[in-house]
């Protein structure tokens, strides 16, 4: 049995997620955005993923970062679990598990 590599990461989207109307309808930000968020999950911590702004700021701007996790959120994709905010911790996220296949056993 091989080891495993540590710190390689990668976040699987399939051709039929995609493809869906709900992937398409989003804005190309959002899209980027889930991936990221979905880069942070493990198996083990939905719920808890975070979304510090820091990560993204060299490819977007704060509040495009805002608009694309807000329309995330409204379209079904996530949900936010606990609430952040300025001077304190990062908001956390969940995957809503319905719209990406990868996770459906």
């Amino acid at each position: 049995m091989g080891k495993r590599k540590k710190g390689i990461h990668f976040a699987p989207i399939f051709k039929d997620v995609v493809a869906r109307p709900e992937w398409r309808k989003l804005s190309h930000s959002s899209q980027l955005i889930y991936i990221y968020l979905k880069l942070g999950y493990t198996g083990a911590n939905n719920g808890q993923i975070t979304m510090p702004y820091s990560t993204l700021e060299d490819m977007f701007s704060s509040s495009t970062i805002s608009r694309a996790l807000r329309e995330l959120v409204s379209a079904g994709w996530i949900e936010k679990t606990d609430p952040g905010g300025l001077f304190r911790r990062s908001t956390r996220f969940k995957l809503t598990l319905h719209l990406d296949r990868v996770f459906k056993g």
